[in-house]
């Protein structure tokens, strides 16, 4: 019952959030989920599952990038592609040694986007 009352939380804090308010929240669930999994490395399923779910969002972020709508001025679409093949390379890295160390790179990327989303987004706000 009570998780139910939190995913209904949940979806209509989501619905009520800017699109960089919701990429914040993204890519600070997958900072978080990647902290977690530095615990897991004698749980391979455990570890792997943080790792594809940092994937999937950097995917997700790949797919949106290269999209013709993407109003995103060319060079910063470079500059993230060429951040998200990074990530790529380290997850690829990260699920091959298990080793927890490795995610640290992944999770101050994702917490340094997610601090910079937020504070573009307080500024449209305020602005």
């Amino acid at each position: 019952m009570a998780n139910e009352q939190l995913n209904a939380y949940q979806r209509t804090q989501q619905a009520s959030l800017s699109g960089r308010e919701l990429e914040a929240m993204a890519f600070t669930r997958a900072a978080l989920k990647l902290e977690d999994a530095k615990q897991l490395t004698d749980k391979p399923a455990e570890f792997g599952k943080a790792l594809r779910f940092n994937h999937l969002l950097w995917t997700i972020i790949q797919a949106d990038i290269v999209e013709p709508e993407n109003k995103l001025p060319p060079e910063l679409k470079a500059n993230i592609m060429s951040l998200s093949i990074f990530v790529d390379k380290q997850t690829a890295k990260a699920l091959h040694t298990r080793d927890g160390a490795d995610l640290d790179t992944l999770i101050n990327i994702n917490r340094n986007l997610a601090a910079g989303l937020r504070t573009k987004a307080d500024e449209a706000a305020a602005g």
